[in-house]
């Protein structure tokens, strides 16, 4: 069909459906009124709440981190989403136990917000990043940089968390060069990381699902040892007393590789793909003692728990850590519109201000970094959490979702319990020779009793959106409680 075309269906008939002249599908339309209509409509129209997919138009959508196969024979649509609940084609309510993906932490479709992407939508729609600027683009770095933490005086616009990781790696492999130590090209990361899904990422993450399939990836990485050991610190309340010598593996690599060739150690301050897993108390600290003394940069990847998932603006905040750079995504805009980007001291940021002032110093950058409608969603999402104080809401309410959470211990088929500012893990004993299927009923059980979580291997996650309230929290343990009663 060419581009622009008016006669976009809804929704097609099974098989080839009926076209008009032109050859434009025709489709029975069904709206929310339920009455059908023959006339096409607009692209304008194509809203999530007025479609009725057919079980054969599911095969043009290659879905990410889905068992497609799986999920095509029996689908899980949702069509619509407000403050903390999903509601499906059919109209059944799913209460939101886990922000989208990460992502929504002030609830869905808040009409600030909303309001702000129409109304900039209806200004303009894009403007070129490079060398050329919009006001929205500096308003939201500013009001980044206000709740950053301290020296934190730069950011660096992208779309993802994953373009924010290869962004930060590639700043600090660039910043060493400026300063006339391009040799520093180590890169070290961590197992069990998750750092999103380009090659830079992939290669200091250590999820084995996320590398094994795409080659060597990038040479000259290496990595820490992961934190997790249930033997240690199952069933623990916060983080985790042992672990802090685990930094000191950092030393091992330096003795390895000698600290003038490594650039820059990446941690999340809490792991959350893979599980959920919290910090040993000392562990961060350690990790900036060591890569300051060998001059190495130390990156926290906080698209995750940036934007008040800990109980603060940054989980470097809470955590008393202040990194070189941070990485941030996901809550930025509550979800509403994808942006990422990249925190830098000012010594990371000055160091490229040299040379002829017009000289390009980064040669690095997007078509959409500081899209203006990104832009407008993130002012409004800064400002709603700010108006609402959902940051310090989620501080007073992370206590509740602890006792939970850990009023699940004894449950059936529980190992480990585990919790820090609103989120929170459920592992369950794997089931012999099918790894993943208990907890994959588990996650499907959920759904079915109307409760989103989220399965990550054996692992049931929750990290509801910050708004969330005492019952809803209520809701969501006593839901997986009872799943668990049930599966094998």
């Amino acid at each position: 069909m060419v581009h622009g075309a008016s006669s976009l269906p809804l929704s097609l008939p099974r098989g080839t459906g009926a076209r008009d002249g032109a050859g434009t599908p025709r489709a029975l339309l069904r709206q929310n009124t339920g009455f059908p209509t023959e006339t096409p409509v607009t692209a304008m129209t194509l809203l999530s709440d007025q479609m009725n997919l057919h079980p054969d138009q599911l095969g043009a959508y290659w879905m990410p981190f889905t068992a497609n196969r799986q999920f095509k024979a029996a689908p899980r649509m949702v069509a619509r989403a407000e403050g903390m609940h999903y509601w499906t084609p059919e109209g059944r309510r799913i209460l939101d136990g886990f922000s989208g993906l990460w992502c929504c932490n002030a609830g869905h479709n808040r009409k600030p917000i909303v309001e702000a992407i129409q109304k900039q939508a209806a200004t303009m729609d894009y403007a070129p990043a490079f060398q050329m600027g919009q006001p929205l683009a500096f308003e939201l770095a500013n009001r980044i940089v206000d709740i950053a933490p301290e020296g934190m005086d730069h950011v660096f616009f992208c779309n993802s968390g994953s373009e924010a990781v290869d962004t930060a790696l590639k700043i600090a492999l660039a910043w060493h060069r400026v300063r006339g130590e391009g040799h520093r090209t180590r890169l070290i990361g961590r197992e069990r990381g998750y750092h999103g899904v380009g090659f830079g990422g992939i290669s200091v993450g250590g999820m084995v699902a996320n590398r094994k399939m795409f080659g060597a990836m990038l040479a000259g990485v290496d990595h820490l040892p992961t934190t997790h050991d249930l033997a240690h610190n199952a069933f623990t309340r916060g983080d985790p007393e042992w672990g802090a010598h685990l930094a000191d593996e950092l030393e091992r690599l330096v003795q390895l590789h000698d600290a003038s060739t490594i650039a820059a150690v990446i941690v999340e301050p809490m792991a959350g793909s893979t599980g959920v897993l919290f910090p040993p108390k000392g562990y961060l600290q350690r990790l900036r003692e060591i890569t300051r003394k060998h001059g190495i940069l130390l990156i926290f990847d906080e698209v995750i728990t940036a934007f008040g998932r800990m109980g603060a603006a940054f989980a470097s905040q809470v955590y008393g850590v202040v990194p070189d750079m941070i990485t941030f995504a996901k809550g930025v805009t509550s979800g509403s519109v994808p942006m990422g980007g990249v925190i830098a001291s000012s010594a990371i940021h000055d160091a490229f201000m040299a040379g002829p002032p017009g000289a390009i110093e980064l040669f690095h950058g997007y078509t959409y970094s500081a899209h203006v409608l990104a832009c407008a969603a993130g002012v409004a999402t800064l400002q709603l959490y700010k108006d609402e104080g959902l940051f310090e809401r989620a501080k007073a309410m992370a206590p509740v979702l602890e006792d939970a959470l850990h009023s699940l211990k004894g449950a059936r088929h529980v190992i480990d319990i585990r919790n820090g500012g609103l989120a929170g893990a459920v592992e369950l004993e794997p089931r012999p020779g099918a790894p993943g299927a208990r907890t994959f009923e588990t996650y499907l059980g959920c759904w079915e009793k109307g409760v989103l979580v989220r399965q990550a291997g054996e692992i049931i996650c929750f990290a509801p959106a910050l708004i969330v309230e005492e019952s809803q929290i209520a809701e969501m343990t006593d839901t997986l409680r009872d799943v668990l009663a049930r599966v094998a």
